[in-house]
C-alpha cells in the first residue's frame, strides 16, 4: 500500500501542467490578476464617488453664488434708491434754503 501512495505522489509531481488542481505557478498569476482587478474596481468606485461629490458640491456652490449675486443686486438697487432719495432730499433742502435767503430758481 505504501508503494502505491509513493507511486501516485511521483506520478502527480512528474505530470507537470497536466496535474489537477493547477500547479502553483499557474495559481500565482491568477491570484495576482484577481488582486489587481479587485483593487482596480475599488479605485474606479472611489473615483466615481469623488466625481459625484464634486458635482454635488459645485452645484451647491453655484446655488450659493446665485443667491449671493441676487443679494448683491438687491443691495445695489436699495443703495441706488437710497442715493436717489438722499439726492432728492438734499435738492429740496437746498431749494428751501435758497428761497429763504431770497435767491430765485431758474
Amino acid at each position: 500500500m505504501l508503494l502505491w501512495v509513493f507511486f501516485l505522489v511521483i506520478l502527480t509531481l512528474s505530470s507537470g501542467s497536466h496535474s489537477f488542481p493547477p500547479s502553483l505557478p499557474l495559481r500565482i498569476p491568477r491570484y495576482a490578476d484577481a488582486i489587481f482587478t479587485n483593487s482596480y474596481r475599488k479605485v474606479l468606485g472611489q473615483l466615481s464617488a469623488r466625481k459625484l461629490l464634486q458635482d454635488i458640491m459645485s452645484r451647491q456652490q453655484g446655488v450659493r453664488n446665485r443667491e449671493q449675486g441676487a443679494e448683491v443686486r438687491l443691495g445695489r438697487q436699495v443703495d441706488s434708491m437710497w442715493a436717489g432719495q438722499k439726492q432728492t432730499a438734499l435738492e429740496s433742502v437746498l431749494a428751501a434754503l435758497l428761497q429763504k435767503h431770497g435767491y430765485s430758481q431758474g
